[in-house]
Order: C-alpha cells, then sequence, then structure tokens
C-alpha cells in the first residue's frame, strides 16, 4: 500500500462543487479498487473522463502458449536480445504466464508513445534494466531510471518517453494488486522499522500535467486479450488536481536494504512485492553469512508448490554458471534445484556478493510461451551433472 498523497488543487470536500474559472464545475473520478473496499484516489477533470469520439475495432493481442512444454529445469538466454520492436506495446515479448501473472521483455527503441495506454485488467510493474525517462499519467509526470520498480495501478491511463537507447524493461502484469508486503506493514499501513524499504523511498508524480487542448487522442485499452482503441476529443491529462492512496510510483532496487543473518536466509527476506498467488524479490548486494561455518551457497530446495523466475540484472551469480546478464531461469514446483556443481566448496569463505536480480515466486504453475522457446538453452537441465 502506498501512504497518502496529493497534487495540485482540490475541493475542501470530496463529492461536492468544485467550480472552473468560467463557472462550470470539475468533473469528479473516483479510481478505486476492490470496488469500494480498497485504496482508491478522486481525480478532478476539466473534461468528463467519459467523453469519447470513436470506438475503433479491437485488435487481438493475446500470447501462444507452449502447452506439452516438458518438466525441467529451464534457462532463456534472453541476454541476447537487442531491440524487440519500435512500438512500446509492440515491443512486448511474453515469456512466461499463468491465469495469475504474465512476465514480458521489452526493449523498444521508439522513444516516444503518440497515444496512451490502458491495462483494464492487470497491474503492471516494471523493473527497469537499461534506460531512464518519464511516465506520463493523468496523476502526472514520473521520472524512472535505471533500477527503478514502477508499479502502474490497473486502469491508469499513460504513455512512456526515453532518453535514450537502450531501453531494457522486464514487466509484470498481475491480476491482482500489486502492493508492498503486508508483513512489512503495521495495522494503520505504516511501513515498519525493520521493513527493508519505507515510505521515503516510494517516490509519486511529483509535477501535474494539464492539458486543455481538444483534438483527437487515441487511448489503447488492453482486456481480456484484445487491445480496445477509444478515440477521445480531450487529452486524458487533463486534470487539475488529485489526492489518495492510489497512483504510479517508483520504488528503486537500489534503495532495498537486505536483511542478513549468520546462516544463509531464505527468499523471503528479499520480498519487495505481494500479489495474489505471487509475490516478487529482490537480490541486492550484500554480506554473506557470518557464522564460522557458514556456506553463502543456497542450499538445495525442492519446490513443492511454486515456480521460481528469476531475472538476472548485474553482477555474478555465485552459484549459478553460464548465466549471463539479461537471462531468465525457470525452476518449477516438482524439482529440486540448488547450486551448480563445484559452487559451494568455491563460496565458503567469501565475504559478500554484488548481484542484482529480480525473482518472481508463482504458487501455480507457469506456461512457456513459444516466443520463449527462441532463447532456450537446452543443455541447462543437464548442467547439474556436469
Amino acid at each position: 500500500m502506498a501512504y497518502y498523497y496529493r497534487l495540485g488543487q482540490i475541493p475542501p470536500k470530496r463529492h461536492t462543487q468544485f467550480r472552473q474559472p468560467d463557472g462550470s464545475l470539475y468533473a469528479e473520478e473516483l479510481v478505486s479498487s476492490h470496488g469500494f473496499s480498497g485504496i482508491y484516489s478522486n481525480l478532478y477533470h476539466i473534461y468528463p473522463p467519459t467523453r469519447i469520439k470513436q470506438q475503433l475495432p479491437p485488435v487481438a493481442c493475446g500470447v501462444e502458449i507452449v502447452e506439452d512444454y516438458v518438466l525441467q529445469q529451464t534457462h532463456l538466454r534472453t541476454s541476447v536480445l537487442g531491440v524487440t520492436g519500435e512500438d512500446y506495446l509492440e515491443a512486448r515479448k511474453t515469456l512466461f504466464i499463468n491465469s495469475d501473472v504474465s512476465i514480458a521483455v521489452c526493449n523498444p527503441s521508439g522513444k516516444k508513445m503518440d497515444y496512451f495506454y490502458k491495462n483494464g485488467e492487470a497491474d503492471e510493474l516494471l523493473y527497469v534494466h537499461d534506460g531512464s525517462g518519464y511516465l506520463y499519467s493523468q496523476f502526472g509526470k514520473l521520472r524512472f531510471q535505471k533500477g527503478d520498480y514502477v508499479v502502474i495501478p490497473r486502469t491508469i491511463i499513460y504513455k512512456m518517453e526515453f532518453d535514450a537507447d537502450p531501453v531494457c524493461l522486464l514487466i509484470v502484469e498481475s491480476m491482482s494488486p500489486i502492493e508492498t508486503v503486508k508483513s512489512y506493514r503495521n495495522q494503520l499501513g505504516q511501513l515498519l522499522e525493520h521493513s527493508p524499504y519505507c515510505e521515503r523511498d516510494i517516490h509519486p508524480p511529483q509535477t501535474l500535467v494539464t492539458e486543455h487542448e481538444k483534438g483527437d487522442y487515441l487511448v489503447k485499452i488492453k482486456k481480456q486479450g484484445f487491445m480496445h482503441p477509444y478515440l477521445y476529443e480531450h487529452s486524458p491529462l487533463d486534470l487539475v488536481g488529485w489526492d489518495g492512496f492510489l497512483y504510479p510510483y517508483t520504488f528503486s532496487i537500489y534503495d532495498f536494504e537486505p536483511i542478513t543473518g549468520r546462516i544463509h536466509q531464505p527468499p523471503p527476506v528479499h520480498q519487495t512485492f505481494q500479489a495474489h498467488n505471487f509475490v516478487v524479490c529482490s537480490f541486492v548486494p550484500r554480506l554473506f553469512d557470518y557464522h564460522p561455518l557458514s556456506i553463502p551457497a543456497p542450499y538445495n530446495h525442492s519446490n513443492i508448490d511454486s515456480d521460481e523466475v528469476l531475472f538476472y540484472a548485474e553482477g555474478n551469480f555465485m552459484s549459478r554458471k553460464g548465466i549471463d546478464r539479461g537471462s531468465f531461469t525457470l525452476h518449477p514446483g516438482g524439482l529440486p534445484h540448488g547450486p551448480h556443481p563445484g559452487t559451494v566448496e568455491k563460496s565458503i569463505g567469501a565475504v559478500k556478493t554484488e548481484e542484482y536480480a529480480v525473482m518472481v515466486d508463482t504458487f501455480r504453475p507457469l506456461k512457456l510461451t513459444k516466443t520463449a522457446l527462441e532463447f532456450l538453452d537446452t543443455k541447462y537441465p543437464m548442467s547439474w551433472t556436469e
């Protein structure tokens, strides 16, 4: 959960008259989650957000799933990926998916979007592997840079503007709200003292962008396997103010403070976000275990009820061989996985690690897409026998 925030002009009381300089009413919009029971924000528009000029034909945007993929440890050599497309949406390449979450890479070459985008059914979590820029939404202008997580709640209308190449994004789409970790929060939602991050690390939009002009504004809305184009007669960025708890924000992986111990700590200490049936963890530079007989390399682990996806962002993972920056591994439920041969002994005596990685643990099995097969490392399943 984010904290209360406001930008621009708002009336003293919600759901009351708030008039423009010409005497007409500003159009209030409630953007809420869980019906009317979750977090929400109140937005104040120059024009009613319901006013459209034209509804254009929908375009299919689903993915092809590999239904007969064998149960095996999987390595995708996505480190070789260059530009995946010019357009921000077309450049998305979904690799893993189930009914709760999808995981994609997106390396667009285009610097700006000439349209707006709204995910009508999923929250989005962008990890900025390379690049920087701005996210423009009704809530204002939000700066992002390398190492940032960008959290975009569903229904937010936005467009991206990138500074320069290369741009490399990891995109997680969640069918449930993406939230800070419940065990890190007190009964009022405030992040606790022992949380690995706090509210100071969460950055909402700092500047409101208010566009008065009328014209043709294209908004592409994604829902149920289709992209639904709508043509509006005014810009979605017509707000004069808003307040509430629901808005896009950034949190940098570099601001995650690792929790360490005398012996090896399990992955939950690295948890950064939660959603229904999956979690997101951040592995960051940290001191290794300091018990005199500690083994820094992780122990073997049997995934009973989860699939584990790791995106290797920076550094050299001491428990893995042959994994490059920008690669993915999938260690599925039903199989044990652990450090590669030789890495356990090699880790003994190591003091610290400089690695960065993003982990997505799902509690329902993931399917590979046909796109993922293009990057398959066929030798990886037998790499523990070498």
